[in-house]
């Protein structure tokens, strides 16, 4: 037998696994790294988080990123050595953060990687019935295994594609196997550069779980202050504090049909970025509003479209609650904006339910690798339209 096979094969065989959970998202912050011991599998499922910690990345490097993000026409040469590159500087941070844990790698079974999204595209936004649902995510896994010396899980999107899904959101894998509750009929909320939530109906109900995309999250209120001051994010939503929302600019950044569409569903910044913002400002004049009320707007914007999302699915409901997690989370005024439109129900950091809000995704996608190495893809079977299988390819070291 080859010996990394069957080194992987003792590995799924362990009571308790050490995984490295990666994921780096639009916003382009840095990477997320979260070392998990994981023991069982399915619902019986056991995370604790040992480590955390979000190492920034360089300037220069998201420049580079952005050369490709989110756009039609690129540079397939800028494309491709960024795919090595980002692998390697992964594995690179990996290794920066074993260091300052006093640890190695022989004290890690695998790593997770989510990698970086560059460009997202099911058919339901890019209305091409030539092309089935697609989705790129680069950072090569085999790159960052042999940086790193650790057997890596890579590349969990296109299994999810490949058989019938959108690739996109994948917390409800993790998400119902963690934290479904005997009570409360729970939506677990992200809002990262777009807004997606879990909704995890209590285990009695007759409901199934999933996990769909609600819409903006940060992304154009980032893009914005990038464009305007030349800042990754509205540092405690202080520019949107001092604007006025402009109703009319609003009214048309909430036309857009995909905001009506039934659950589940994905979407990303193709769809919602400063071309979208451009053209709603000329169909109400309003180009030339304050910086600040267009911030102020957008941060309406992403509230509501969450917050509708929420109503919809929470109609007829008891003992709701919302959890939330990702950047959005740290944005008084986006908070406020949505506590103010759902009083009766309950809004939470996602630290209520005993877990770092910062480094859920990255812990999520840990779980993933634990079902691929561990698990069976009946564990999630009951996940409304969303295939039942295993993700990630196996990236030896």
């Amino acid at each position: 037998m080859n010996l990394q096979i069957e080194k992987l094969y003792h590995i799924a065989r362990k009571e308790e696994r050490n995984i490295i959970g990666l994921m780096s998202g639009t916003s382009l912050d840095g990477l997320d790294i979260a070392w998990c011991k994981l023991r069982r599998s399915g619902v019986d499922t056991e995370l604790t988080l040992e480590q955390f910690v979000t190492l920034p990345y360089p300037e220069s490097f998201r420049k580079q990123v952005r050369e490709v993000f989110a756009k039609r026409a690129i540079d397939q040469q800028v494309l491709c050595g960024l795919n090595a590159m980002i692998g390697r500087l992964h594995g690179e941070l990996v290794n920066q953060a074993l260091a300052d844990w006093n640890a190695t790698a022989t004290d890690i079974d695998l790593i997770a990687s989510h990698g970086q999204t560059v460009y997202h595209a099911p058919q339901r936004l890019t209305k091409d019935i030539i092309y089935p649902n697609s989705t790129l995510q680069i950072g090569d896994g085999d790159h960052l295994a042999v940086t790193t010396g650790i057997i890596t899980i890579a590349d969990f999107r296109q299994k999810h594609i490949a058989t019938g899904g959108e690739g996109a959101p994948l917390a409800a894998y993790g998400d119902f196997l963690l934290f479904t509750d005997t009570v409360e009929n729970r939506f677990l909320l992200n809002i990262g550069g777009i807004s997606n939530f879990t909704f995890l109906p209590r285990k009695d109900s007759d409901l199934k779980a999933y996990a769909t995309d609600l819409g903006p999250g940060n992304t154009m209120m980032n893009q914005f202050m990038f464009q305007q001051f030349g800042l990754e994010m509205d540092k405690d939503g202080d520019v949107a504090r001092e604007g006025v929302v402009h109703e009319m600019l609003l009214e048309a950044l909430l036309a857009e049909p995909f905001l009506t569409e039934g659950f589940p569903k994905t979407t990303g910044p193709e769809l919602f970025n400063l071309s979208y913002l451009e053209a709603a400002q000329q169909k109400t004049g309003t180009q030339f509003l304050k910086t600040e009320d267009v911030m102020a707007t957008l941060n309406a914007f992403a509230a509501q479209a969450i917050v509708e999302g929420i109503k919809r699915q929470a109609k007829g409901l008891d003992h709701v609650a919302v959890y939330v997690s990702g950047g959005g989370l740290h944005n008084p005024v986006l908070m406020d904006n949505m506590r103010q439109q759902l009083p009766k129900i309950e809004i939470s950091s996602f630290a209520e339910l005993g877990l770092n809000p910062d480094a859920k995704e990255a812990c999520l996608f840990a779980v993933l690798a634990n079902e691929t190495v561990a698990g069976s893809p009946q564990h999630v079977e009951n996940i409304q339209d969303s295939p039942a299988v295993c993700m990630g390819k196996v990236c030896f070291s």
